[in-house]
């Protein structure tokens, strides 16, 4: 899920890529589906073993487990605890679905905010954001 809303929503500011420690053989057809939902197709993404990526070129890693992250990586790793729907109702993956688009949302917006300082560092811009003018009420 959060490969897909990263996909669709952040791929100016990120390349995502899902991938676990001991991977589901397939996308489970509830994941497919409250994706759906959200007008993300996801058939394109299986799941993939982690050892199988170079992740010396990532910034950041995503631990979605649960559990401590099980290899020591010269790179952020930020834990974030969703429960597994896996055998669960549909509304637990809706749940989780829209817990994990609005983690994958503030982690785009992160990202943004980031890029654009760096851009403003690089060519010396300043910027300020225009002070809200207070207005008395119309009676």
């Amino acid at each position: 899920m959060a490969e897909g809303f990263a996909r669709r929503y952040g791929s100016d500011v990120m390349e995502a890529f899902s991938a676990g420690i001991a991977p589901a053989a397939i996308v489970q057809p509830l994941t497919k589906k409250v994706m759906e939902a959200k007008n993300i197709n996801i058939d394109e993404i299986s799941p993939k073993e982690l050892s199988l990526l170079d992740i010396s070129g990532f910034d950041l890693i995503v631990n979605m487990t649960n559990r401590p992250f099980p290899m020591r990586v010269p790179i952020e790793v930020r834990d974030w605890k969703l429960e597994d729907p896996i055998g669960k109702e549909e509304e637990t993956y809706v749940k989780v679905r829209d817990e994990i688009e609005m983690l994958v949302m503030s982690l785009i917006l992160e990202f943004r905010r980031d890029t654009r300082r760096a851009e403003m560092a690089r060519t010396g811009e300043t910027h300020m954001l225009p002070e809200r003018v207070a207005r008395p009420r119309s009676k």
